[in-house]
């Protein structure tokens, strides 16, 4: 298990290597541990919306690391983007966020969805943004917190754009009774 911050005397796992995750949770002062889950998500495939299909993969992300660390609060989710072509449409950022603590029998799932616009690009524009390399290892290829020309507007929750809702995520953290060490 390695650390997201220094111990984890709260008892929280964050089950994501995701480090937009990892700096949203440590910018809401919470310590945790980061402990990837690894899974086949093609697996959880089926017949399943959007909607259900991440649910399904946070709760299978959450249950594989719980089951490791069963006295632990485990923190997993999973965001879906359902994009046609980014430019001058808009998207839906779909994530279910999950909390297990197999110990106690605690499972809460809840999904959050955002809108964002963006904006009409030129293919001059594109090749920019692709050429500065921001777009790697993000969901639909940018980061709505990097400086590029995309985005319009967001409706919904932004840092659930960015890959963790939080105010659902803090919500469901102290309905569990984990809580910030530091605000």
């Amino acid at each position: 298990m390695t650390d997201g911050t220094t111990g984890n005397p709260a008892g929280l796992i964050l089950a994501s290597s995701s480090p937009q995750r990892q700096s949203l949770l440590k910018e809401a002062g919470f310590e945790f541990a980061v402990e990837p889950a690894d899974i086949d998500e093609k697996a959880q495939g089926g017949h399943f919306s959007p909607v259900e299909l991440a649910e399904r993969i946070a709760f299978a992300k959450a249950q594989a690391v719980s089951t490791r660390f069963g006295n632990y609060v485990v923190l997993a989710a999973d965001a879906r983007a359902m994009l046609q072509l980014l430019a001058g449409t808009t998207q839906v950022v779909i994530t279910a966020v999950c909390l297990v603590r197999q110990s106690t029998g605690l499972t809460r799932v809840e999904r959050v969805l955002s809108a964002v616009r963006m904006a009409p690009l030129t293919a001059l524009e594109i090749d920019n943004y692709v050429a500065t390399g921001q777009w790697k290892g993000k969901a639909g290829a940018y980061g709505i917190q990097d400086p590029d020309p995309f985005i319009e507007r967001v409706r919904g929750c932004r840092t659930n754009v960015i890959g963790l809702p939080m105010k659902t995520t803090v919500r469901l953290l102290e309905s569990a009774g984990i809580y910030p060490v530091k605000k």
